[in-house]
């Protein structure tokens, strides 16, 4: 019974490690992440942003991520950002950006 809890307890607790990932991607607005041609568009993403649309996270590969705290990241709008957080499903919980 003790290996059982002890195994558990260790399955569990790499399970929690391997939920926080950092990703690195391009602070953008919600409305222009899906637009090719909006791609990296600083200027844009500062704007649209500060009117009130969501931030996402963009990778290099693509991939959109919706981020669940948004005053984490607002103020990082058209940059370039490595984030430290939680991931569940297509949104991160950010807890420190860089």
């Amino acid at each position: 019974m003790k290996i059982f809890i002890a195994a558990a307890t260790l399955a569990l607790g790499l399970a929690s490690v391997g939920m926080a990932a950092e990703v690195k991607g391009f602070v953008e607005d919600s409305a222009c992440a899906a637009k090719p041609a909006m791609a990296n568009n600083a200027q844009c993403a500062k704007s649209c942003i500060k009117r009130g649309d969501s931030a996402v996270l963009v990778t290099a590969e693509g991939k959109v991520y919706k981020v669940a705290n948004q005053d984490k990241i607002t103020s990082h709008a058209g940059e370039t950002v490595t984030v430290t957080g939680s991931i569940k499903d297509d949104t991160i919980t950010i807890e420190d950006v860089k």
